[in-house]
């Protein structure tokens, strides 16, 4: 059963990383982000999807193991920062009516949204993981 669930985070990033890309480029084609009901809605499935590849990763049964939260923490704080970078460097990546800015931003987002959900969960678990003693290790394994 656990194998299933590893299989299953694992294609459920895959199908969110699609996701988020073709959204970005296509945010990105329509100008950059405004509050429209296809906004919203694709913002949401990001959202869910990230939320549910946490919860597997959380309980130890997706893709991100208790080595690799370290690296997941530091990718998803360095895509909040270039969704940041491109929204700030806006005049600087505009040729024209052509602006590299809105789909920078918009892809950058669209995989914050993604994997932000997960990333609160497993920061949450690191946390956990750190700040238990041995007498609360000793509790856990006894079940």
């Amino acid at each position: 059963m656990e194998e299933l669930l590893k299989k299953v985070g694992s294609w459920l990033f895959i199908v969110g990383l699609i996701i988020a890309v073709i959204s970005g480029v296509a945010i990105g084609a329509s100008g950059g982000f405004d509050q429209t009901s296809w906004n919203t809605t694709v913002g949401a499935l990001l959202a869910v999807l990230g939320l549910v590849i946490g919860v597997l990763s959380f309980f130890a049964m997706g893709t991100i193991t208790k080595d690799k939260v370290p690296t997941f923490l530091i990718g998803a704080l360095m895509l909040v920062g270039l969704g940041y970078l491109g929204q700030s460097f806006n005049p600087i990546w505009t040729f024209g009516t052509f602006s590299i800015s809105d789909y920078f931003t918009a892809i950058t987002t669209c995989i914050a949204v993604l994997v932000a959900p997960a990333a609160g969960l497993m920061a949450i678990r690191a946390i956990w993981d750190s700040a238990k003693g041995e007498e609360i290790d000793k509790l856990i394994s006894k079940k």
